[in-house]
């Protein structure tokens, strides 16, 4: 079903396009040339009889290394010295998958602590009370 569309791809606000196709067309975007950041897709199609359509869809890249940091969030009041646990890595080969241990190493948050130590009192309350009765 074919009507002779040209569609035409940009990136960003570039005069030029990435790509001209007539319609329907498959189309892979390798994000890997495009920085980390914010990127908009604009897709025309002009017809056969000259009108044009346009669709913008906005899209993130993110290729670089992940970042993750523990003992700051963003717009937080500190004082004195703060410690931080920082670590950076990449997704790695991407066609193979092993696990090696924690990707991202953190402290284990206070609510487990709690939940584990409750969990503990009760196992050992009824413990006690069934070599009592």
């Amino acid at each position: 079903m074919e009507d002779g569309s040209k569609v035409f791809i940009f990136i960003d606000n570039e005069s030029q396009p990435v790509a001209s196709f007539t319609a329907p067309v498959h189309f892979e975007l390798d994000t890997r040339k495009l920085t980390d950041g914010q990127h908009e897709l604009k897709i025309v199609s002009r017809s056969t009889n000259g009108r044009e359509g346009i669709r913008k869809i906005p899209f993130t890249v993110k290729n670089g290394p992940d970042i993750s940091i523990e003992g700051l969030h963003e717009n937080a009041v500190v004082d004195g010295i703060v410690p931080l646990m920082i670590n950076a890595y990449s997704k790695g080969d991407q066609t193979r998958f092993l696990i090696r241990g924690s990707e991202t190493p953190q402290s284990i948050p206070s609510w487990l602590w709690v939940l584990v130590l409750g969990v503990g009192v009760w196992v050992l309350y009824y413990f006690i009370a069934y070599i009592v009765s």
